[in-house]
């Protein structure tokens, strides 16, 4: 039966998308997606999530592309810049989840954990969880599924008693095994 609801963040409840910034700092869109797609991609940004610290992972990718420092660095000098709010709709629901009191809900998210302090002072709603398991904390992160494991053990969850809802179908895919 199911008792528990485990909510990635980012794009699930927290609208996050770097082209918010790289619109503002690029001429064309074009510039912007291959900004992203060649430099600052998300594969880089998931080994911050995973715990390398902004620091290291900012003086990486400087070394390799000593031309695009200045927008490098404006990653994570200006992340916050790449929230755009809560997903209402998602929070809602969050909400109305928690309300029914039926429910163990816990956050499991590819986050840094030197960036979390961000989220937590912007958005109250994270503190309606009964627990969060976040990547930069643990080392490893979605779709490893010793990841989930952490969340499971942690809180003594069941996986076949808990619904996951993401926004990657990689990690969904991941929480089934």
């Amino acid at each position: 039966m199911i008792n528990t609801i485990i909510f990635d963040l980012g794009n699930v409840l927290i609208n996050w998308d770097p082209k918010i910034l790289y619109n503002k700092l690029f001429s064309s869109e074009a510039e912007t997606n291959n900004f992203l797609e060649n430099i600052c991609t998300l594969d880089w940004n998931e080994a911050q999530d995973a715990g390398r610290t902004l620091k290291e992972g900012t003086e990486v990718l400087v070394a390799q592309y000593p031309q695009h420092k200045t927008n490098i660095e404006a990653y994570y000098d200006r992340w916050e810049e790449m929230l755009n709010g809560s997903i209402k709709g998602s929070v809602e629901i969050f909400k109305q989840l928690k309300a029914s009191g039926k429910y163990k809900i816990y956050a499991l998210t590819n986050w840094s954990a030197e960036l979390f302090p961000v989220a937590l002072q912007k958005f109250a709603f994270l503190s309606w969880f009964d627990g969060i398991v976040m990547s930069g904390d643990e080392g490893i992160r979605k779709p490893e599924a010793a990841f989930f494991q952490i969340l499971f053990d942690r809180y003594q969850v069941k996986p076949e008693d808990a619904v996951f809802i993401d926004d990657n179908l990689r990690n969904i895919e991941a929480s089934k095994k």
